[in-house]
């Protein structure tokens, strides 16, 4: 059995290394088709970006040399697709000097560490191409700068302009102009933008991009790789070469993830055939133009999991891959036609919206259709279909799969209960303990105007609501569940003083409106059939305060009697 290349981006040690490959590299050959200068693929996170930036920097470079324990570059490719495609193509293997940079190691906490990150992956590519130094063409000035940067004691405009320099001396060296790759080119962006220092890092960025992307005679083509389309006017001023591919477009669409027919073949090289229909509820939906994708890291990581177990469920394996910062910061900005609308999704429902593909982390606030955008491009949602009205593009938009599923009842839940948490609930615990139902159900009712509910028919629902309400209480014990008298009360809240008097409460979901008002009495009653609280003199207790809470959807209605047991 070939090993699963769980979190192996490089191409050459998964072939070294005799890893399970899904054969994307005709990705070469539509790149050399369609000649792009300068292209630029979006697609979510741990969808592949990385590992095709390799096997082209694999294919198209040449080599200085080779270890001799691995297989030469030019036998990477034995058996693979695009060995079958002609001279055409395969008369480019091996024969351009190739710039590769990634950019992910910007995400620092301020600027100066995050320019130092990518000064040293500078630095790492012009060592990798050291050998032009033996060169007897090169000048000793453009020797000496060469060696300011690969030892990072060059000024800073020759970091600004790292790329191009490289790019023409690699070009004077080799006789073939110079392939760039650039990969995760967003990171560094919205890193900034978090961390407060934006305008420096994409002043450096952009005169990185411009030197190397737009003014480079001796480019000869570039591909750049990020989760979203960062607008022509933040980082690609004036760059009228680019050449954008998101997952709207059909083009390249089966390069990144997974498409049916791979899948197929990977469960049935590992026996697993079985379990094709399950990993398509949980890991499928996505679609990239026309082609519907499998999330790939999830499938191998579901794959690696059912090989030592073959029952087992799956999981949501994309959900903690990386940060969510942004996702986060979006929602809980959220206003109350955008949690509705969250709410539809959850429950199985699609929203319309207009797509913009062009952003800037700048604007991510100043409307709610960035939420919708960014939800979209980052792979929390998937296009259902698509029109055109007018000049605006509208997608209807839902939730891919049972694995994003699990993230917005989960994560995203989480987010919006946090928020509750970190409100004053003074108000609301005030009039709990002072046996004030009008007030209490006020206050109670204005936080669940705030959060999101995707089981309003579910009572687990509002009973994790209310005992996020009240986490706050350190000082009290809040126990849920638990057995008292003869049955199970739903939530109590006590101290250890016992002249404080416990709060008992029974949750009750409405049908109706109306209904509220018969069902919070309905719960009251069910506390003294049940003497939920019967117990509680024994513990030294002489009094308690009881709710009956009645939901219907965002409404809440509160009934309340003291109980004296002396």
């Amino acid at each position: 059995m070939k090993p699963l290349a769980i979190g192996v981006d490089n191409f050459k040690k998964m072939i070294d290394g005799d890893y399970y490959f899904v054969d994307k590299s005709l990705f070469i050959k539509d790149i050399l088709d369609h000649k792009g200068e300068v292209n630029l693929f979006t697609r979510p996170r741990r969808f592949g970006k990385t590992l095709a930036l390799s096997m082209i920097r694999y294919f198209f470079e040449k080599e200085e040399c080779v270890s001799a324990d691995s297989l030469s570059n030019q036998q990477l490719f034995d058996g693979l697709k695009i060995m079958k495609t002609g001279d055409k193509y395969l008369n480019h293997k091996g024969k351009y000097p190739v710039i590769s940079l990634s950019l992910k190691s910007a995400k620092q906490p301020d600027f100066k560490m995050a320019h130092a990150s990518l000064i040293d992956e500078i630095a790492k590519e012009y060592e990798r191409h050291c050998y032009i130094l033996q060169s007897a063409d090169i000048t000793d000035s453009n020797k000496a700068r060469f060696q300011a940067v690969m030892y990072k004691k060059a000024e800073a405009i020759d970091y600004a302009k790292a790329l191009d320099f490289l790019s023409r001396l690699l070009e004077a060296y080799h006789h073939e102009k110079v392939i760039i790759l650039i990969d995760e080119y967003d990171v560094p962006l919205e890193n900034a933008y978090f961390n407060s220092f934006y305008k420096e890092m994409i002043s450096f960025i952009q005169s990185l991009f411009e030197s190397a992307l737009k003014t480079n005679s001796s480019l000869a083509f570039a591909v750049i790789t990020g989760c979203l389309r960062i607008s022509r006017e933040s980082i690609f001023t004036g760059l009228n070469n680019l050449n954008i591919l998101s997952i709207l477009d059909e083009k390249y669409a089966e390069y990144f993830g997974f498409t049916q027919k791979e899948v197929e073949e990977m469960f049935s090289f590992y026996g697993i055939e079985e379990r094709i229909k399950e990993a398509g509820s949980w890991y499928d939906g996505y679609m990239f133009g026309q082609t519907a994708i499998y999330n790939p890291w999830s499938i191998i990581n579901f794959v690696d999991t059912a090989l030592n177990n073959r029952t087992a469920f799956p999981k949501p394996y994309w959900a903690n891959t990386s940060s969510n910062q942004i996702v986060k910061k979006l929602v809980e900005k959220a206003d109350i036609q955008a949690k509705q609308e969250i709410e539809a999704l959850i429950a199985g429902g699609t929203i319309e919206k207009p797509v913009h593909e062009d952003i800037t982390y700048e604007d991510i606030y100043r409307t709610q259709d960035n939420l919708w955008n960014f939800l979209y491009f980052t792979g929390y949602l998937k296009k259902v279909s698509e029109h055109l009205e007018g000049v605006t593009h509208y997608i209807s938009l839902g939730i891919p799969n049972l694995e994003v599923r699990y993230i917005y009842e989960n994560t995203i839940q989480g987010w919006f209960r946090e928020q509750i948490r970190q409100g004053d609930l003074t108000g609301m615990y005030q009039a709990m303990f002072a046996g004030d139902a009008e007030s209490f159900q006020a206050e109670l009712a204005g936080l669940l105007r705030t959060t999101i509910s995707y089981m309003d028919s579910k009572e687990a629902f509002y009973h994790g609501f209310i005992l996020g309400t009240l986490c706050n209480l350190t000082e009290y014990l809040v126990e849920s569940n638990h057995e008292g008298g003869d049955g199970r009360y739903d939530i109590l809240v006590r101290n250890l003083d016992v002249t404080i008097p416990p709060i008992i409460m029974e949750l009750k979901i409405s049908r109706t409106f109306k209904g509220m008002e018969q069902d919070c009495r309905k719960a009251l009653e069910q506390i003294e059939d049940k003497k939920y609280d019967s117990w509680l003199p024994e513990e030294g207790y002489r009094e308690t305060i009881r709710y009956g809470i009645a939901f219907f959807k965002k409404q809440c209605r509160i009934a309340v009697e003291k109980k004296n047991f002396y």
